[in-house]
This record gives C-alpha cells, sequence and structure tokens, in this order.
C-alpha cells in the first residue's frame, strides 16, 4: 500500500516508517517546514497539518490508500493538545477520507482509560470521530515507552539516589520499545484481527514498578541502591495553587497543567484498567515484541 504517515520524525514515527518499508508499503512522511526531515527509502513532504486542504492536495496527488498518525502535542496543555491531538488529526482524517484512502491508523495512549487532564480528553474526542467515521480504523493504545523511562539512567550512573513517588510500587506498566510498537502500528494495514478495533498494547514480560526500574539500573551499574521520596501529593497542591494564581497570571494554567499531568503519572499505572472492578489488570495488559526496558537499558548503559 501507499501509506502517508504523519509525525514521521518522532523516535516511534521514523521506526512506524521502517517498519513499513520493511514490510513492502511505499511510504510518504509528513513533516513540518524547515524539519529537514530526511528518511531513507521515504519520500517526505512538507506541510502544516493545521491546513486542511493543503494535507487533501498531497493525499490526493500521492493517491494515498491508508494514514499512520503518530503525531502528539508536545506539552500536554489544552490550546496544544485541542490543536495537534484533536483538529491536526481531523484535519488527517479529512484528507484522508476525501483522497480515498482506505485505513486511518491511530497511535493513541493508554491514559486515556481514565482521563482527567486536557490531552486525554482531546484524544478521546478523535477516537470517537474516527470510530464513527465509517473508515476503517484502527486505535493503538500502548503503554510506556522506553524513552520515558530512561530519564534517571544519568543519575544512577553519577552516583545519585533514583527519585521515587511515594514508595515507587503505586504504579505499574508494560513499556514497549519504538520497534516492536512500530511493527504493531505497520500489521494493523494487514491484520484484519486489528480493524476497526480499539487496540490496548504493551511490551513483553510482567508489570513493572518505577522501584523495580531503579533496581535494576543499581544492578547494572553495580552502584549502591538508594532512593528518594517524594510525595506525589506534592504535585498535586503545586497544580492547586498555580491554578488558582492563573487567575491573576493566566500564563500559570499551562505550569499547573504540567503538575497535573506529573501527578496522574505518579498516582495511575500505565496498564489496562478493568472498570468492573475498578482496577488495573496487568495480566489483562496484552504484550508483544521482544525487546524489554532491562534490555534497553543494558544498550543503553553499554554505548549502544
Amino acid at each position: 500500500m501507499h501509506v502517508i504517515v504523519a509525525g514521521a520524525s518522532g523516535t516511534i514515527g521514523s521506526a512506524t516508517v521502517a517498519a513499513l518499508i520493511a514490510a513492502g508499503h511505499r511510504v510518504t512522511a509528513l513533516a513540518r517546514s524547515g524539519s529537514g526531515l530526511a528518511l531513507d527509502g521515504t519520500e517526505v513532504r512538507s506541510v502544516d497539518l493545521a491546513d486542511a486542504d493543503a494535507l487533501y492536495a498531497i493525499m490526493r496527488d500521492m493517491r494515498a490508500e491508508a494514514v499512520i498518525s503518530c503525531i502528539a502535542s508536545r506539552t500536554g496543555v489544552a490550546a496544544d493538545a485541542w490543536a495537534v491531538d484533536y483538529q491536526a488529526n481531523m484535519n488527517l482524517l479529512a484528507a484522508a477520507q476525501g483522497a480515498g484512502a482506505q485505513h486511518f491508523v491511530l497511535l493513541s495512549a493508554i491514559c486515556v482509560q481514565r482521563p482527567r487532564l486536557a490531552f486525554q480528553h482531546a484524544k478521546l474526542a478523535f477516537e470517537a470521530a474516527l470510530t464513527t467515521s465509517g473508515m476503517r480504523h484502527s486505535i493503538v493504545r500502548p503503554t510506556a515507552f522506553f524513552k520515558s523511562l530512561s530519564g534517571q539512567i544519568a543519575r544512577v550512573r553519577s552516583g545519585k539516589p533514583y527519585l521515587l513517588f511515594g514508595d515507587g510500587r503505586l504504579t505499574a506498566c508494560k513499556p514497549i520499545s519504538d520497534a516492536d510498537l512500530a511493527a504493531t502500528l505497520a500489521s494493523c494495514l494487514s491484520d484484519p484481527a486489528k480493524w476497526d478495533r480499539i487496540l490496548p498494547i504493551g511490551g513483553p514480560g510482567p508489570a513493572i514498578t518505577p522501584r523495580e526500574q531503579g533496581e535494576a539500573l543499581f544492578a547494572m551499574t553495580g552502584q549502591r541502591p538508594q532512593f528518594k521520596s517524594v510525595p506525589p501529593g506534592l504535585l498535586l497542591a503545586v497544580a492547586r495553587v498555580l491554578g488558582l494564581l492563573a487567575r491573576l497570571v493566566p500564563p500559570l494554567s499551562a505550569k499547573a497543567e504540567y503538575a497535573r499531568i506529573g501527578h496522574y503519572y505518579a498516582t495511575e499505572s500505565m496498564l489496562l484498567f478493568d472498570p468492573v472492578r475498578g482496577e488495573y489488570d496487568a495480566a489483562g495488559t496484552p504484550e508483544t515484541g521482544s525487546e524489554t526496558l532491562f534490555d534497553h537499558y543494558r544498550a543503553v548503559l553499554a554505548g549502544r
């Protein structure tokens, strides 16, 4: 198929392009003007995702057969989220339908199961629009990414304590690598079992807590385990104070949302949520791929 990939400049987007090419698809990547994006075996077209007419013209001229959207707001604050997670995706969907594309694959997020944040509501609004559009679709909701769980490697290597919220066992996840997630996104085009479905997905192996992530890093680096605990309620308190101050200083509303985002990830697991039992279901969270987070840690520590 001829596949249009939006968000190809990101790590997941570029991995998705590679997976599509490996599967024999022809790929056109959409990039912001001046991004300088270059991907082997891929045509890159510069476009503003806010320009619905330009998107339609590209998809019509390229005779696009499928679209994979890997775009996401950079900040998660309301204005950015609704402009990107919702409206830019709506523009992609309208262009795809107008150009006669057959399939729309959306990279969403598993955290939309329990929405409390602006970007989650924006993602859900587009998911709803996509599912009722009449277009064949696949909505992929991955758990945590390796990149988001690798920020403390340098701290541990330098002998600093690993930062935890609470005791480090409040949450858990089944992290998935860019390559394994990309393979899932690409497979949606050819696997009927993934059509017109919402697909929660995690990486291989059991769910792991932040404390287990830290313990693994200490073992790999030969460092003495040392942890520093931060009360998650502190983030919520900061969010409330900033929210009040934002009434007088509007720019503080963005910082209040950042604090709310931090509190959400400090207290909610990135696993399938069972609404009947009212709890996260580690065993029920689907797994895929072969690379684990600890494989990734070892590779980073080895300089690969």
